[in-house]
């Protein structure tokens, strides 16, 4: 998706800057800074009228410029949702990297999809000074980041959009992508696909839902009722769903699977039923061209999301970007052949 054109006067997240607060105490730039720096050579008077103005505007420093220029080290935290996850390796591997280029340390935590302690660890970073955040959000509401935002440290969204606040986002189409991958199967003969995802609070999930019963409308296809379950990941629960649309007097021919922890699942329930079964699964896997069929999938970039975040970044840190924008970044439909078999009936 193409960045919007870019508006210097139109700054992000509306901070007020040093000029702003020169403006407003009627001095020069460089007695403001020395105010802020604790330098000497401004009168008890003129100091007052900076606080003031300071105080008025709600102006912070930002120390990121002056940490870099110093040769002491920024840092970076990345909250991402669960470490273990291997969709998440390449994505923090990314945002390193972008980091080591500009100077700067990358701290990491995990959220455990648990919304407080999300909201925990971001302020905990931000009270360490971290200059900037790379947040994959478990929560809904973001609106404990907006005094942190107004302050000046920068703030991007990965994977999933920032809740009930303005702030950058980079995701994938996961709902496009799926809606590929399920009108994939529906062109392979298949009409009763089942659908397993992961709890419908979750942005990607409700997207690639929402992709899912788009394809099928599309065909004409009504959705049966026990064909769609959405819920946590664990495997009890992820088998329970699968063998329950495999069961009955009308089966699924087809799955596709909504990330890559029901994929291992579905696999593993697939690999024990006595006739072939379709499976899509959104999000590659490694090995998953060595089983046998081959496991189709509909694959994002982790890397590009990661890298494409921390650039978005660091350009809010250096003032190149003023606008929170949201990116969408392609998916690809990887045909290996479990998505490719046909109907057993």
């Amino acid at each position: 998706m193409p960045e919007t054109a870019r508006r210097p006067e139109n700054r992000y997240g509306n901070r007020p800057t040093m000029k702003d607060v020169a403006a407003r105490a009627g001095v020069g730039l460089k007695t403001v800074s020395r105010v802020v720096n604790g330098e000497p050579g401004v009168t008890p008077e003129t100091e007052r009228r900076v606080r003031e103005a300071i105080s008025a505007l709600g102006f912070r420093r930002n120390d990121s410029a002056r940490v870099l220029r110093k040769g002491r080290t920024a840092s970076i935290g990345l909250v991402l949702e669960d470490l273990a996850d291997p969709f998440y390796g390449p994505l923090s591997r990314a945002v390193e990297e972008v980091a080591r280029s500009h100077g700067a340390l990358l701290i990491n935590g995990s959220s455990a999809e648990d919304p407080e302690r999300e909201q925990e660890l971001v302020l905990a970073l931000c009270a360490r000074r971290v200059d900037g955040l790379v947040v994959i959000p478990a929560g809904e509401d973001h609106r404990y980041l907006e005094p942190e935002l107004k302050a000046g440290v920068a703030t991007v969204f990965v994977d999933r959009p920032a809740g009930r606040i303005d702030a950058d986002a980079v995701l994938s189409d996961s709902y496009g992508g799926t809606r590929d991958g399920v009108a994939h199967l529906i062109a392979h003969g298949h009409r009763r696909i089942g659908f397993i995802g992961d709890m419908p609070r979750i942005h990607t999930a409700a997207e690639r839902l929402r992709g899912y019963r788009a394809a099928m409308e599309d065909a004409g296809i009504p959705v049966g009722r026990s064909w769609v379950s959405l819920g946590g990941t664990e495997p009890e629960r992820v088998r329970r769903a699968a063998e329950d649309m495999l069961s009955g007097d009308d089966p699924v021919t087809a799955i596709f699977a909504g990330n890559n922890r029901v994929t291992v699942t579905v696999v593993r329930v697939l690999a024990e039923q006595p006739r072939p079964v379709a499976l899509v699964g959104f999000d590659d896997l490694e090995l998953a061209d060595l089983l046998r069929p081959g496991l189709s999938v509909v694959a994002q970039d982790a890397t590009a999301l990661g890298r494409t975040a921390a650039e978005r970044l660091f350009g809010q840190l250096d003032g190149t970007l003023v606008t929170p924008e949201r990116v969408e970044l392609p998916t690809r439909l990887i045909a290996r052949g479990s998505g490719e078999l046909p109907p057993a009936d």
